[in-house]
């Protein structure tokens, strides 16, 4: 896919997107739910990948951390 055509198809996402939100205070309840519920989903899933890219690269300047292994002794009977 070109730049240009993904440009485009993100902006006709942006003026889909706009014309729900103005359209939002004239609809109904169940419009305007299921609406905050798609918005609230995409927000939780943004928020998360934000959250695991830190965590993951962030901590260890770029380098893996080191397991720490852990050595197993045999049971007492």
């Amino acid at each position: 896919m070109s730049s240009e055509s993904f440009l485009k198809e993100v902006q006709a996402i942006g003026e889909k997107f706009l014309l729900k939100l103005q359209k939002l205070p004239k609809a109904e309840p169940v419009e305007i739910v299921s609406f905050s519920v798609v918005l609230l989903f995409i927000v939780t899933v943004l928020v998360l990948t934000v959250i695991a890219c830190s965590c993951c690269c962030c901590g260890c300047d770029g380098r893996p951390e080191p397991r720490r292994k852990s050595q197993v002794s045999p049971a007492a009977h």
